[in-house]
């Protein structure tokens, strides 16, 4: 059976600088790539086209700035490319309802996506569309495996780890466990500028639900207290833990 593949896609910072005075992230000049999970949802998203058939069509929020790395997950195996304009914040109830909106009147048997983003990290878009299409989720995947309308998923339960099974469609997320993302040869790069890409705004105003108040680097420092009596040293970093 042929299967209809929305994978999702983050861009994420390369690297951002902290400003030693303020503690506040500095972010001018600083240039987007592919955060590592969503390679991993690429990555499983191009497998199960070759194995199985069908199509695979990658999603994600940017501009026109960000289409190197759309093209980079075309060249990776995608057939298409969509980049939805119009949104620079993390918020997961917006992104889910834009997400909804887009797919709501299309025809898809998986949407598949890294199980958290790298930044926000919430983990909350994969089950927030569970909830608006109604499909079943399955979460935190390193394994997958197909037979007709179902889903055979080994999930990683910290220690343990569980085969489930569900009907499809469903919304998938995927832990970095489940493969390792394959780099396109220069063919396939070549090729994918010929893959269609398409950069469309929002279908929904820009919104969202909390407020920023400010951005902080986290600091950390050291007491750097010396015991010299190793018993009375101990007593101290007793009642610390306690008290923890």
């Amino acid at each position: 059976m042929q299967y209809n593949i929305y994978v999702l896609i983050k861009a994420i910072y390369e690297d951002i600088k902290i400003n030693p005075n303020t503690l506040e992230p500095s972010t001018t000049g600083v240039k987007f790539k592919m955060e590592d999970i969503s390679r991993n949802a690429v990555e499983e998203a191009v497998r199960i086209k070759e194995k199985y058939g069908g199509k695979a069509i990658g999603l994600m929020f940017g501009n026109e700035q960000n289409a190197l790395i759309m093209r980079e997950a075309l060249a990776m195996g995608l057939d298409e490319g969509i980049i939805i304009k119009g949104y620079t914040i993390n918020d997961p109830i917006y992104t889910s309802r834009v997400i909804y909106e887009k797919l709501k009147d299309t025809k898809w048997d998986i949407i598949i996506m890294g199980y958290s983003s790298a930044d926000a990290y919430t983990a909350q878009l994969a089950p927030r569309l569970s909830f608006l299409f109604n499909v079943p989720l399955v979460g935190n995947a390193v394994k997958l495996e197909f037979n007709e309308k179902n889903v055979v998923a080994t999930k990683s339960l910290d220690e343990f780890l569980v085969r489930i099974e569900s009907e499809l469609p469903a919304v998938i997320s995927v832990a970095q466990e489940i493969n390792t993302p394959r780099i396109p040869p220069l063919l396939q790069i070549m090729a994918a500028s010929r893959k269609p890409l398409k950069i469309e705004e929002a279908p929904l105003s820009k919104e969202t639900y909390y407020k920023v108040i400010e951005h902080k680097a986290y600091v950390s420092s050291r007491k750097k207290i010396i015991f010299e009596d190793i018993n009375k040293g101990v007593d101290e970093i007793s009642k610390v833990l306690k008290s923890a």
